[in-house]
């Protein structure tokens, strides 16, 4: 199992420091997301000062961008990484796609399909030479000359991940994907009755195994060294939970557990923007289901006996954690497994 940090600078120019600090303590990569800033430029940064460490976006958002864009972007990163970089991309939701980015949004699950297909095939087209013809529904790519065309890149293409949360897409995920993103929105149960189910189905209709596909679990941790901070990262924690459960395409994972009328009473006071009501809602039995709490020195036992056989890496996020704190909670993740291996 492989331990990603994620990688947020709220200045780019910090972006140096934060790499050395996640590499001393022992980080294998490196995620960015998109959110407050685009997720490739810092990842730019990170390679140049980020030796060793795996980097990826988790993701980027692939419907607010065409295949070519994300194909330059994921080829350069590739190559500048010296092949450690990995392409994370997701679907966000409608509303997002279409009024913050004012871009398209039709048939999520094949467009899906088809940009990550189209993705390949210009890398393909760069990398062998032979004529970009691709001829989708949705996405065609019919011309590349050797003016717009990069040289072969020397590490290969990028693996793809793909984000998903329904069961539709993470079945997409098992049938063209590298690997599986799951959602910060899910809980133990929900991915071992629901996503992983659907991730097989996906491998068996593409003629595939379970290692053909890394899975990357959520690590959402509610601790801190002091009283204060993990009182910040709790008040945090429970906002970020009724954020999600407000949102109509993450019921679902509220449904597995009887939960489904708190998504209703979430949707009518997001539209009025009451954030903290939203907050106070998230119970302690809710909170407790979707994240990991407790003192540092107990969420790495919780978090392998939570994820330790499904998981190929763990987004951690660890706020309000010290750097010995976390250096000893990253040890006890690996050193487990490493006796297991």
């Amino acid at each position: 199992m492989k331990i990603d940090a994620k990688f947020f600078a709220e200045r780019i120019g910090d972006a140096p420091t934060l790499v050395q600090t996640y590499r001393e303590l022992g980080y294998d990569g490196l995620f960015a997301t998109e959110t407050r800033h685009d997720p490739f430029l810092p990842l730019m940064l990170a390679a140049e000062h980020g030796q060793g460490l795996d980097l990826s976006t988790r993701v980027a958002l692939a419907f607010s961008r065409s295949p070519m864009h994300l194909a330059y972007l994921g080829h350069d990163l590739q190559a500048y990484t010296e092949g450690r970089f990995t392409l994370g991309l997701g679907s966000q939701v409608q509303a997002h796609i279409v009024h913050r980015f004012g871009a398209t949004w039709s048939q999520p699950i094949s467009r899906m399909r088809e940009a990550i297909q189209a993705i390949r095939a210009i890398w393909r087209s760069w990398d062998d030479g032979t004529s970009l013809n691709f001829r989708g529904e949705l996405y065609q790519h019919t011309l590349m000359t050797p003016f717009f065309s990069p040289r072969p890149n020397p590490y290969g293409q990028a693996p793809i991940f793909l984000a998903a949360v329904g069961p539709r897409m993470t079945e997409l995920a098992g049938e063209v994907a590298d690997g599986l993103v799951i959602h910060d929105f899910s809980t133990e149960r929900y991915i071992r009755t629901v996503t992983m189910p659907a991730l097989q189905r996906g491998l068996e209709k593409a003629g595939r195994g379970r290692a053909d596909v890394q899975v990357v679990c959520p690590g959402v941790v509610v601790t801190g060294s002091t009283e204060k901070d993990y009182l910040d990262v709790l008040s945090r924690t429970r906002s970020r939970i009724a954020f999600h459960a407000s949102t109509a395409a993450y019921r679902r994972v509220l449904d597995v557990h009887g939960w489904g009328d708190l998504y209703a009473q979430l949707n009518v006071l997001s539209h009025q923007r009451k954030w903290s009501e939203m907050a106070r809602l998230i119970s302690d039995d809710i909170l407790e289901t979707f994240a990991v709490v407790g003192p540092p020195e107990e969420i790495a036992a919780k978090l392998l006996s939570r994820y330790g056989d499904l998981a190929d890496r763990i987004s951690l996020d660890l706020p309000g954690v010290s750097r010995e704190q976390a250096a000893d909670l990253l040890r006890g993740l690996k050193s487990p497994v490493a006796e297991l291996g």
